[in-house]
């Protein structure tokens, strides 16, 4: 019989900082099998997925899985299986050219009127479907001095108004170097909008304490928080309450999330998770068709199905709560939409 994990492990994570729920996150793919009671018939494929990419799920996340259930939506984006080691034609390592992008270390720069930082190399959980896993960290983590490198550039850079910490997860990064970043980018006159893009609120919500919420609220730069949830599943009271901290601190919420198959490929699904979205105070944002990554093939939904489904999905939703579906295409000026064959829906 397919249960609920028991609500004991929530309440456990949720009495301990953040810190130590970072680093107590399962990273062995027999200890995530067995504290769900999965037959170990999957082991041999969840360690040949997780010898070319680290299991790693944190206790607050797993608390939200259905315990004997193999299928669960939020296990199968965080278990490693066989079919990532399959060789696909046109999924490569670095999918959206972001080498090519990286003019300092730490900094990628394709977008006019944005950059993006590399906050930190660290990830609270390792999504399978992930476009960075092979990103290489090692070389984009900048010391105290390699950032003020990064700085000068953005404040050489007049056209660049809006800063973007990603990685990795920058709330990965302790909030006593996350408020000096900050307070760096507060004082460049150039920008006027910072953007932080983490899973660190929904996968640890402990994450959002008042240390955070301190620098947050701190700064003069117009605060956009893009979460990544892509099953409403993931959407529980814990991580309500912490939309709600961060929208007192002043932080507008938008959600993106990836199309994934065997995970919120359903018309059903994707409304129910702009529907609790909502409920929480986040609004949608974009719906990513997957990148082509090296080792995901197997999460892939065709674009003619994925314009299908949001085309379903139209009908359904008010207009405000239609994420854009879209592709980014390496080389262009900004993401692509799947552009739709219905009309216009309000």
């Amino acid at each position: 019989m397919i249960t609920r994990s028991p609500n004991l492990l929530q309440s456990i994570a949720s009495t301990r900082d953040w810190q130590a729920q970072l680093s107590d996150a399962i990273r062995d793919p027999r200890a995530l099998l067995a504290r769900l009671g999965l037959d170990e018939s999957w082991l041999p494929g969840a360690e040949a997925g997780h010898a070319l990419f680290e299991t790693r799920v944190p206790e607050a996340y797993l608390a939200r899985m259905r315990h004997g259930d193999p299928h669960d939506p939020l296990l199968r984006q965080v278990l490693p299986l066989a079919s990532e080691t399959d060789a696909v034609s046109g999924f490569i390592d670095d999918p959206l050219e972001e080498a090519a992008h990286t003019p300092r270390r730490g900094l990628i720069h394709k977008y006019h009127g944005r950059a993006l930082l590399i906050g930190s190399p660290a990830c609270a959980i390792n999504c399978r479907y992930c476009f960075r896993r092979h990103f290489p960290y090692a070389e984009n983590s900048p010391s105290r001095a390699q950032w003020q490198e990064t700085l000068d550039y953005l404040r050489a850079d007049t056209s660049i108004h809006e800063a973007i910490l990603s990685g990795g997860d920058p709330l990965a990064c302790g909030d006593k170097r996350l408020a000096w970043l900050v307070e760096q980018l507060d004082g460049i006159p150039n920008l006027v909008r910072l953007r932080i893009h983490t899973r660190l609120p929904v996968v640890i919500p402990d994450r959002v304490d008042g240390a955070l919420l301190g620098w947050l609220s701190a700064t003069r730069l117009q605060t956009v928080m893009v979460l990544h949830i892509n099953h409403a599943n993931e959407i529980d009271a814990s991580v309500v309450d912490a939309c709600a901290r961060l929208r007192a601190a002043g932080a507008t919420l938008l959600n993106q999330s990836v199309l994934l198959r065997g995970v919120n490929d359903s018309i059903d699904t994707l409304a129910e998770l702009s529907e609790r979205l909502f409920a929480a105070g986040v609004l949608p944002y974009y719906l990513h068709v997957l990148d082509p990554v090296a080792g995901a093939a197997h999460f892939d939904v065709p674009d003619d199905e994925a314009i299908r489904l949001v085309d379903a999905l139209r009908q359904r939703l008010a207009g405000f709560l239609l994420p854009r579906l879209v592709r980014e295409v390496p080389g262009e000026r900004s993401k692509t939409p799947l552009i739709s064959m219905q009309g216009p829906h309000s």
